[in-house]
């Protein structure tokens, strides 16, 4: 497990992670928090994008972009860092023997063996502050879809769905943006096969609503699968950003 780095070629976009940045606002710091970017890749824009979208809603917030590529650690240092709120080391799934709150790894397990997945996960979870959690998941590179499992010292709690509402053409597209523990199980007989499949039937039913606007058939796509029976964690604010959050147990 040496490669760490973000899967994607080139410079990142702008943005490409504001839905789970956002949801990851949302969910709420501690005071002083510590988080860590893990695989920032060959840019940093993404850690940088991630340190202004939690200052604005916790201004003692730190956060440090970790690499195990020294040459990309050393120019995000040089381009990039505001020490002390904003810093870039070197450091893998060990986290580098930092102690955070909060870790993102977007992008960095789709290089993976299925199989280096729970090694991954024990590492990062075992090197976190008490209470703290890892966001772990995989994005397309506009940023239109992204989806990330939620763990914590516990075991996995939740898989979120995101996707930009006015590119959306159906529950369907997720399919090829499922985190790397869920991609291989999307087949008959698998529950996230069956979770997309309840999605898409509910978007079919809701399509008179396409009328009032795709945020409309969405949340009331989502409403569908909850009334169905299942375990929808978010409330209709969050149905609006185009976004579902379900349990884990739904899933694994």
């Amino acid at each position: 497990m040496k490669r760490v780095g973000r899967a994607t070629r080139g410079t990142t976009a702008p943005n490409r992670l504001r839905r789970v940045d956002r949801w990851i606002a949302a969910r709420g710091l501690p005071a002083g928090a510590l988080v860590v970017d893990l695989g920032f890749g060959a840019h940093p824009v993404t850690t940088v994008e991630l340190y202004r979208r939690l200052c604005a809603v916790r201004p003692d917030v730190r956060v440090v972009g970790l690499e195990i590529d020294a040459s990309r650690v050393e120019f995000a240092a040089a381009t990039a860092a505001e020490p002390p709120a904003l810093t870039f080391a070197r450091g893998g799934f060990e986290l580098g023997g930092l102690r955070p709150a909060l870790v993102r790894a977007m992008n960095v397990l789709r290089q993976y063996e299925e199989s280096e997945v729970d090694g991954a996960w024990a590492a990062m979870v075992g090197a976190l502050a008490p209470g703290g959690a890892v966001v772990e998941g995989t994005c397309d590179e506009p940023g239109r879809l992204a989806s990330w499992i939620c763990l914590d010292a516990e075991g996995p709690r939740s898989l979120t769905l995101a996707a930009r509402l006015s590119t959306l053409d159906g529950p369907a597209v997720f399919a090829e943006r499922l985190p790397k523990r869920l991609i291989h199980h999307n087949v008959p007989g698998h529950p996230v096969h069956d979770l997309l499949r309840a999605l898409g039937a509910g978007w079919a039913a809701a399509a008179p609503y396409a009328t009032f606007g795709v945020r409309q058939r969405w949340i009331h796509t989502i409403e569908s699968i909850r009334t169905a029976g299942w375990p929808v964690l978010d409330t209709p604010a969050r149905w609006r950003l185009g976004e579902v959050t379900v349990a884990w147990s739904a899933v694994s």
